[in-house]
Parts: structure tokens; C-alpha cells; sequence
């Protein structure tokens, strides 16, 4: 070792800024850019997750959107049959009364067939012409169902939950 305090400073003073510069460099060089990096990955992945959570949103409101289109058709489709197989009951009821009053017509002795088809004509048993107020109450419970499911099917676009349509009336479509 040197004797010499001037030459024990000066080595101490270049040992110390060797120490501060590898300080500095070590910051400068390895600290900040791991920590720039870490924050980028961070903010990669805060991305991807916000990405992934939009995709599955979307995924989540097409399907919602898709069944209840589904279902808004269904409910139509239940409303049109519902519709056409009142109507036809209704038909066949009429069908039916027709039927037993020709037939009591043709009991009588001194009723004669010819007299008794222009007497009592019989109605088809489907797609016959039903009575206005029958047909206005067939359609008007159709038309009904059709905008109960309408309203159902905003409901549902709108992200509320639908709420169950009430039951159909009776075989004739009458209230």
C-alpha cells in the first residue's frame, strides 16, 4: 500500500466513483428498463383481460340476443297454431251441430233429404267461415299472443328479464 495519503485519497475517490458509477449504470441500465418492461407487461395483460372480458360480453349478448329471437319466433309460432287449431275446433263444433240437426231434420217422416240439405246446411269440418264474433275473438286472441311475445322479446334485447306470458283461454279462443 501507498504511504502517501495523497495517492489514499485519490484511489478512494476513483474507488468510490467506480461505486457510484456502477450505482448509476446499474439503475440506468438494468433497474428502470426490468421496470419499464414490467409495466408494459402489465399493461399487456390489463389489455388482454379487458379484450378477453369485451369478447365474452359480446359472445354472452349475441347469444342472449339469438335466443330470445329464438324464442320471440316460437312464441309467434305457438300463437299462429294455437290460432289455427281454435279456429278449427270451432269448425268441427260447428260441424258437429250442423250435423245433429240434419240428422234430426232426416228423422222427421215427412222431411225429404233434398229438404233437409237447403233446411240445415252443413258447415266443413275445417277451414269453414265461423261467425264474426268467434273469428274477431280468435283473432284478437292471436293478435294478442303475438304482442305479448313483441314485448317480450324488447324486454329481453334490453337485458331485463322477460316475464312468462299468461296462459291461453279456453279451446274456442273466447275470454
Amino acid at each position: 500500500m501507498p504511504k502517501n495519503p495523497d495517492t489514499i485519497l485519490k484511489l478512494s475517490l476513483a474507488a468510490a466513483a467506480l461505486i457510484a458509477g456502477a450505482g448509476v449504470g446499474y439503475h440506468y441500465g438494468i433497474y428502470l428498463p426490468a421496470q419499464d418492461l414490467r409495466r408494459q407487461t402489465q399493461a399487456m395483460a390489463a389489455e388482454q383481460a379487458r379484450a378477453e372480458a369485451e369478447h365474452k360480453a359480446l359472445t354472452e349478448r349475441a347469444a342472449r340476443e339469438a335466443a330470445a329471437q329464438t324464442e320471440y319466433q316460437d312464441c309467434t309460432a305457438f300463437a299462429e297454431t294455437s290460432y289455427k287449431a281454435r279456429w278449427t275446433m270451432s269448425c268441427r263444433s260447428l260441424h258437429d251441430a250442423d250435423l245433429a240437426a240434419y240428422e234430426d231434420c232426416a228423422d222427421n217422416l215427412f222431411a225429404t233429404e233434398e229438404g233437409c240439405r237447403a233446411k240445415v246446411p252443413v258447415r266443413p269440418e275445417r277451414d269453414c267461415a265461423l261467425p264474426a264474433q268467434v273469428a274477431d275473438a280468435l283473432t284478437r286472441a292471436r293478435d294478442e299472443r303475438k304482442s305479448q311475445c313483441l314485448a317480450r322479446l324488447e324486454a329481453m334485447q334490453r337485458g331485463r328479464p322477460a316475464s312468462p306470458l299468461p296462459p291461453t283461454g279456453d279451446a274456442t279462443g273466447l275470454p
